[in-house]
């Protein structure tokens, strides 16, 4: 973020992914909305983007090409961030994203940081992006679970320009780094202790059982390794739970830290918004030297 002055600061923002379903219009609008959502984490307004795409000089027509970018367009009209160019570059694997110029008073910044003691933790979106798509490339994904996983990977996260005015104390985006990840990533910035309720958490169709069975990707294991002694999970949890807690998240929700007098408001205001999940997962308390993160 830079503070433009004291009304404004511009947040700048990148990122892209390979190919999470074969459809390129179904590919651009799940990139789209992956590369917005950093912008919403923080409290912003998304205002501008430009194209990021790798793309295979022979093998693939060009209207691939034009299906993937007609695609982020349509998900960014939806956001409202106009589409200024961008940038095309020869790959041998198509890598699409955006890079993302949005706006923020500097006084309504959120942070993953600032998380409190007695705060409530509330999800935004159902869990298991990794799981699904990597059964989907294996045949074993139905259509109910597809389009639960389609609907989850394309929804922008536009409740996180309302957060502010709801109590939101913190907030990060859960994807690559799953919820293990980015709930450890909340806990050490605010030197605090996360404790969630795994019963809690909202799941796409099937993705437990998905993981138990092994549809996982290498982000899986990293995220695992990563967190390592940092988080404690209890005893009752099944593998295949835990492996949904490390699964690596395309577009996925705001893991929100919120005043628990304001909790209410703030479900409130999640379910106008249509959120896909408005799910209070656990709360904050003062740090322990056992663990950064309490899985119970």
């Amino acid at each position: 973020m830079y503070r433009l002055n004291d009304e404004k600061a511009i947040i700048s923002t990148a990122d892209f992914i390979t190919p999470v379903v074969d459809d390129a219009a179904t590919f651009g609008r799940v990139a789209a909305a992956n590369s917005i959502s950093d912008v919403y984490a923080m409290g912003g307004t998304p205002m501008m983007a430009l194209n990021l795409l790798g793309f295979p000089p022979v093998g693939l027509p060009n209207h691939i090409l034009g299906e993937i970018l007609s695609g982020a367009g349509e998900i960014c009209a939806q956001a409202g961030c106009a589409v200024a160019g961008g940038h095309t570059v020869r790959d041998d694997e198509i890598k699409f994203g955006l890079s993302v110029t949005g706006q923020v008073h500097p006084d309504r910044i959120l942070r993953n940081s600032t998380a409190q003691p007695g705060d409530k933790l509330v999800l935004t979106k159902p869990l298991g992006t990794g799981a699904l798509v990597a059964a989907l490339k294996k045949d074993q994904v139905d259509s109910a679970g597809y389009d639960a996983l389609i609907a989850c990977m394309t929804t922008l996260n536009k409740c996180g320009m309302r957060l502010f005015d709801f109590g939101a104390t913190a907030c990060t985006d859960v994807t690559g780094f799953g919820l293990s990840g980015h709930s450890l990533e909340m806990a050490k910035g605010s030197h605090v202790q996360l404790i969630i309720e795994s019963s809690a958490l909202p799941l796409l169709p099937n993705a437990v059982q998905l993981c138990a069975d092994g549809f996982t990707c290498g982000g899986t294991k990293s995220n695992a390794n990563y967190t390592g002694q940092a988080i404690e999970f209890s005893d009752e949890l099944q593998e295949g739970m835990i492996g949904l807690i490390n699964d690596p998240q395309t577009s996925g929700g705001l893991l929100v830290s919120v005043k628990a007098d304001r909790l209410d408001d703030m479900l409130e205001m999640l379910k106008d918004e249509n959120t896909l999940a408005v799910a209070v997962i656990g709360e904050v308390a003062d740090f322990k030297e056992d663990s950064f993160v309490r899985f119970s």
